[in-house]
């Protein structure tokens, strides 16, 4: 394996982890429309400020998102609108899954 396979494997490997909590992946979808402060993910998702503390740090620490302070509040957004062609497709392959499942019951 080249050096740069291996640089690849190993940047998908960290972006997988990256994206590998529910919580995280709720964060990004509430980003879709555009940026929002935590207080606005926070009251959004339910969760205790430093609980999205914690999982907005891992996401920034990947540089998957990016934080702009404006005042006293810091406006969260997604670096690579790639990003959410992803989570569609994981959704379309979840999907596929379950059309596959309810197939199968059907069968039997």
């Amino acid at each position: 394996m080249t050096d740069q396979t291996e640089q690849l494997v190993k940047f998908k490997a960290e972006f997988f982890k990256a994206l590998a909590s529910p919580l995280r992946i709720r964060i990004l979808d509430e980003l879709r429309d555009g940026e929002k402060t935590v207080t606005e993910l926070r009251l959004r998702l339910g969760v205790e400020p430093t609980n999205i503390s914690q999982q907005l740090a891992v996401l920034r620490s990947k540089s998957i998102i990016a934080g702009r302070k404006q005042g006293s509040n810091i406006y969260y957004s997604c670096r690579d609108p790639a990003i959410f062609a992803f989570l569609d497709a994981a959704k379309a392959i979840f999907n596929n899954q379950l059309v596959d499942i309810k197939d199968m019951l059907e069968a039997l």
